[in-house]
């Protein structure tokens, strides 16, 4: 359980630094560069299959899917509240 806290807590720190990074930065297209984020949930599958197991990993893929899901229907409300 400790484990988990702390990559939820190391996690929820790196993106917010990304989201910081790319709002601060000029120009804004700068910003894209922090989309690699995903990136860092590849090799975090990837380390976690070798040492966990594949069962394991696969819980943690389902959730950053769901997450992906969440994310996107948030977007696309915001997007619509804006117009």
């Amino acid at each position: 359980m400790q484990e988990i806290l702390v990559r939820v807590v190391v996690g929820g720190a790196v993106v917010s630094v990304f989201a910081l990074l790319g709002d601060l930065l000029k120009p804004k297209s700068f910003a894209g560069l922090f989309g690699a984020a995903p990136s860092v949930a590849l090799a975090t599958l990837a380390l976690t299959v070798m040492k966990d197991g594949k069962g394991y990993a696969s819980t943690e893929a389902r959730s950053m899917i769901l997450g992906a899901i969440a994310l996107a229907g948030g977007i696309v409300l915001i997007a619509r509240d804006r117009k």
